[in-house]
């Protein structure tokens, strides 16, 4: 190599350790692996996994606004402490506040970047100012950190950081209130960054009514992720007589795992003594890293989840649209297309007035010429309904197509009758009753869903109940947000695309009979 070639690999050195943190942490930090030692910090497929996320909101926001649900021992938080060591030493004037949920957690965290720090080359590594167990501080350039306790009052809120990274936040005490307090503390401006990660914990907690409405855009954070199949360290070689049961096939069916993962997951579960125990520190989807309560959703995890993973993404048939308008506040409105047994998308939208959600309608309605249209209109959506009709969608233009359906009218096929000839059971109301037909539509063995987390959360979302009569009552959204969890708007999306009898997509004029011919949903 020549003096030219040597300048220009140098120069080209310095550019990648200022911009490139995969490139920097290889080659700068070192961390302690599982077995131990000391070894160069090489991102895993996890860490480069969240690397790209970030990237990409950060790209595209000028800020990080993140929450990871994760299993355990992925390599998130050493992850997050050498992106926040990168940017610290690197910006001067830059505070990086770490919170974690017990004394020992924040202690750990807090290692990890003085093993960082005392291992960097000496040309690179800033002067070290004030260095405790609650700060590190970079005299030379005004930078460094701050280390506290969830559980501690008024916990890293004294200060204006630039970085925040909030550690098992799923265990930390009065969650909602701290997690405020300390978001307070980073100001809403460009290159400032708040990384929540943790494993999950209880159903219906602090921690899973924020994480829903991340996965439902009701807050500023992008929720991410990561099941413990992406790690490939969490394998284990099987014995010549290992056979799967039949759960097992069906998971390793579902989540593509091999027989070294499966053999992997029950040692793990064996070791740990209890199933539900395991799945919330090594969760395959986000629902398993909530422990199981006394909550009953009235759609189950595993009919969505089946659904979520069929290779089909096309359906057959006529286009049946599902219009849920927004009605106040953070909830959004979603549309959803299906055709047959398949709903092929779902798409939300923020923040529309009526007359923008009346235009978003007709476009579809002129571009893709939807067998049937039902749209929710209570409240805004009566308002959407009558523009339509106004625009000449309604009435001679469409044919039927726009139809305006009552979430709380009655339902339009008859309920069941008892001995005596009384009515008696079935769906209180049409809501009801179109939920009842995408549960029986999911139960059968050929629907398929787009594979999304907050599709699944919505779907699972509601709870239910039954009248004296034994009517079905299905929670309401405002029950729903009562106890912290959002307006299952995707889900309601989804349930309007059955309104007709027996959820078939097309009835006849003259009767109520199923007489669209899909035999993969049971209707003759």
């Amino acid at each position: 190599m020549n003096a030219l070639e040597q300048i220009s690999a140098t120069l080209d050195h310095f550019e990648r350790l200022d911009g490139d943190l995969e490139y920097f942490a290889e080659t700068h930090l070192k961390i302690r692996p599982k077995a131990g030692g000391l070894v160069p910090f090489a991102f895993n497929p996890v860490q480069r996994k969240l690397h790209a996320i970030i990237e990409e909101q950060r790209a595209k926001t000028g800020m990080v606004r993140v929450v990871v649900l994760k299993a355990r021992q992925e390599g998130v938080s050493t992850y997050v402490a050498g992106r926040y060591y990168h940017k610290t030493i690197r910006n001067p004037g830059f505070l990086t506040a770490i919170v974690a949920h017990e004394k020992p957690a924040s202690r750990n965290l807090f290692n990890l970047v003085k093993r960082f720090h005392d291992h960097m080359p000496d040309d690179l590594r800033p002067a070290t100012g004030a260095s405790n167990a609650e700060e590190l501080k970079f005299a030379n350039i005004d930078s460094g950190y701050l280390v506290s306790v969830a559980t501690e009052d008024g916990a890293g809120r004294s200060s204006t950081a630039q970085a925040l990274h909030a550690s098992e936040a799923a265990f930390w005490v009065n969650l909602k209130e701290q997690l405020a307090a300390l978001m307070e503390t980073v100001p809403d401006l460009p290159d400032t960054e708040i990384i929540v990660e943790t494993t999950g914990n209880q159903f219906g907690d602090e921690f899973h009514q924020f994480w829903c409405k991340a996965l439902a855009g009701e807050n500023s954070f992008k929720a991410v992720f990561l099941p413990w199949s992406e790690d490939p360290t969490y394998r284990r070689a099987v014995p010549d007589d290992f056979e799967m049961t039949g759960e097992e096939k069906q998971l390793a069916e579902l989540h593509g795992l091999d027989a070294e993962q499966i053999y992997w997951r029950r040692c793990k579960i064996a070791d740990k003594g209890d199933t539900n125990y395991f799945k919330r520190e090594y969760p395959l989807t986000p629902d398993e890293a909530f422990l199981a309560s006394n909550f009953d959703s009235f759609i189950p995890h595993d009919l969505v989840l089946r659904a979520r993973k069929s290779a089909v993404t096309k359906g057959t048939g006529p286009l049946i649209l599902g219009v849920d308008p927004a009605r106040f506040g953070a909830d959004s409105t979603a549309i959803a297309w299906r055709r047959g047994s398949c709903i092929e998308k779902i798409e939300k939208r923020h923040g529309l007035d009526t007359m923008q959600v009346a235009g978003w309608v007709a476009s579809i309605m002129r571009d893709e010429k939807p067998a049937k249209v039902n749209i929710d209109v209570g409240g805004l959506g009566a308002g959407i309904y009558d523009r339509l009709v106004e625009q000449g969608y309604g009435g001679s233009f469409g044919s039927g197509i726009l139809n305006s359906v009552n979430f709380g009218s009655k339902p339009i096929e008859p309920p069941p009758l008892d001995d005596s000839g009384k009515p008696s059971g079935g769906p209180a109301n049409r809501r009801a009753e179109m939920w009842s037909n995408l549960k029986d539509a999911l139960a059968g063995s050929h629907f398929s869903l787009p594979d999304s987390d907050s599709l699944q959360s919505d779907l699972t979302g509601p709870g239910y109940k039954y009248t004296s009569d034994g009517r079905l009552v299905l929670e309401s959204k405002d029950e729903m947000k009562k106890r912290g969890m959002p307006s299952p708007d995707e889900g309601d999306a989804v349930a309007l695309c059955f309104s007709e009898p027996g959820g078939a997509p097309v009835v006849s004029n003259s009767s109520f009979n199923r007489v669209l011919a899909y035999p993969d949903m049971g209707y003759a």
